[in-house]
């Protein structure tokens, strides 16, 4: 994998190159207050319509509000609707967007999700930006082209590949994020380290504190790093057919928990911690991975902070959520499971009965804090 410094002061260009699309994930501090000069170099054309949140806007977004058409949605995962895509869809068409124009997603993962999907159905298929404002949303969610929103049944179930044409990471931006919004991205970056990178995981093991604290440059080694790992899976699985699966680590379960939850209560980057420690779990039994680095990855989730009480979450709901996932192929349940720090696998023999004690034990855990010792 390639990350090339270029002559921005501090600014990183990681490449995503596709057979069908290429872009640049641009990470930096300042990179999302020079959009317009970025658009321009990327040859993105007018009119641009920006999709946020009020929150967002009001905390980073000001400027945004004055350069462009601006449209504004739900927070949370109640956004994630086909109620919300048609209405934004009105808007688009009120604009005069053309197959030219261009969607701006400025928020985080909800935002990229709902933006991205609208962006690819509206004419056939527009180009769209992602400025992505949290920390889950710059390490993960707003590179490779997945979009969607929720059915009832699970969660992004539906949705589309739809490649941005420029990602812009600004660590700045993350300053204004609330604690557990940022706690939150912290355990989707730790990820990166258990399915990949074991230098990254000892990072967390040695710096969490510094991470904790957004020491700046800290924070912004960690965005690039995770922007470079997930570029490097998704150029050589686009559409999700082998290698990228593994991106799903802590997902499965994390899924069920959030739909169980009616995406409320529990935030996403929260849901898979839980997840990461029901698959570490899920290994042992199966003797897939040393106990040594099980409680490693539930020591390592521990240390980012407390993830949130799971009182009045019911495990026949979770268990019934993940039979509804994406992941379910040929009726069997596809788990990301570790083998190793650095070292994962993707496999459908996991007896069912394991998933649900598993799960049980997990929302056990919840009634009483999550803290490893």
């Amino acid at each position: 994998m390639t990350v090339a410094t270029v002559a921005f002061p501090s600014m990183q260009s990681i490449p995503v190159r596709l057979n069908h699309s290429s872009y640049d994930i641009l990470v930096g501090a300042g990179v999302a207050v020079e959009v317009e000069k970025h658009l321009s170099q990327a040859g993105l054309c007018e009119p641009f319509l920006v999709i946020s949140q009020p929150r967002i806007l009001n905390a980073v977004g000001k400027g945004l509000k004055k350069k462009f058409a601006v449209e504004s949605i739900p927070d949370g995962e109640r956004a994630k609707s086909l109620t919300t895509v048609s209405r934004l869809l009105d808007r688009m068409v009120k604009l005069n967007l053309t197959r030219q124009s261009t969607v701006i997603a400025f928020g985080g993962g909800v935002v990229g999700d709902v933006a991205g999907f609208v962006a690819s159905i509206y004419m056939r298929g527009i180009s769209v930006v992602q400025i992505p404002t949290t920390l889950l949303a710059q390490v993960d969610s707003s590179i490779g082209g997945k979009t969607g929103v929720n059915h009832r049944a699970a969660k992004n179930l539906i949705g589309t590949f739809h490649q941005p044409r420029l990602v812009l990471s600004d660590p700045l931006v993350l300053e204004t994020l609330p604690d557990r919004e940022y706690a939150s991205g912290l355990y989707e970056a730790l990820k990166y380290g258990v399915i990949r990178d074991p230098a990254l995981f000892e990072e967390f093991e040695r710096n969490t504190s510094m991470l904790r604290n957004r020491d700046p440059e800290a924070v912004e080694r960690l965005v690039a790093r995770c922007a470079a790992i997930k570029a490097d899976v998704v150029m050589s699985d686009e559409k999700e057919s082998g290698l990228r699966r593994i991106l799903n680590f802590g997902h499965t379960v994390g899924h069920g928990l959030e739909a169980a939850a009616r995406y409320q209560r529990i935030k996403h980057g929260e849901a898979v911690g839980y997840g990461m420690v029901a698959a570490a779990r899920i290994g042992r039994a199966l003797d897939k991975i040393e106990n040594h680095d099980v409680r490693r990855i539930e020591n390592a989730i521990a240390s980012i902070g407390r993830l949130p009480l799971l009182n009045g979450v019911r495990s026949k709901d979770v268990l019934g959520a993940i039979q509804h996932d994406k992941k379910v192929r040929d009726g069997a349940i596809h788990f990301v499971l570790p083998r190793a720090i650095g070292q994962v696998e993707v496999t459908p023999d996991v007896p069912f009965e394991m998933v649900r004690e598993v799960v049980k034990g997990i929302l056990n855990d919840g009634k009483r804090l999550f803290r490893t010792g």
